[in-house]
């Protein structure tokens, strides 16, 4: 059996559809100029973490964020996982979420309080969105096997690692946000994935 990978998973910088409450899901939109002050203290942050590698969602804001902590870090330019991409949110992406409040308030309550089970035309279903990111996790720990490895994606892809950490059920409600630059440790094989050794 192949020596776990060490993973931090965190949250890409802001953007400023995050800060105008817009849906973005698999729509590309950059980061701003606070979002690339964030990966910079990012990088600081995890100047003695000692990584070898950094994955990424292909999406543009993540892809940002990994590449500022790459070349701070001096690492190997980041590898794009789409394990890592955002859940596809169908039909509502980049819709602003005032208003979504006026066409379909019932959907916006379930997004804001996170419901893993809300359903979204022509996007991914909650089972559909987990498995496709813990594969990807599963993936990049059979690809970098007992490594350190920094992961740049997203908030619901952060919800779906979080309760597999966790043992929960994939449609436990988690009532916390990730935050842009938010972090989550966690220790994965190709088959397995887990809280970290207490010592990081």
């Amino acid at each position: 059996m192949s020596s776990p990978t060490l993973i931090c998973v965190v949250r890409h910088g802001e953007t400023d559809w995050n800060t105008a409450g817009v849906l973005q899901g698999w729509l590309d939109v950059p980061i701003n100029e606070r979002g690339r002050m964030q990966a910079r203290e990012l990088a600081r942050t995890f100047a003695d973490s000692g990584f070898a590698d950094v994955y990424t969602s292909p999406l543009r804001r993540a892809c940002e964020t990994a590449e500022i902590i790459a070349v701070l870090l001096r690492l190997p330019p980041p590898v794009c996982h789409d394990g890592l991409k955002e859940r596809n949110f169908g039909v509502i992406q980049g819709i602003p979420k005032a208003e979504l409040a006026e066409l379909n308030p019932a959907l916006l309550e379930h997004i804001v309080k996170r419901n893993p089970d809300t359903r979204f035309e022509q996007g991914e279903s909650m089972d559909e969105c987990a498995t496709r990111v813990l594969d990807g996790v599963r993936d990049i720990a059979r690809q970098r096997p007992g490594g350190r490895v920094l992961a740049i994606t997203h908030g619901w892809v952060m919800d779906a690692i979080t309760r597999e950490v966790r043992g929960l059920p994939r449609s436990t409600m988690l009532h916390h946000k990730p935050k842009n630059g938010e972090s989550l440790w966690l220790e994965a094989t190709p088959l397995t994935i887990r809280p970290p050794p207490a010592a990081t």
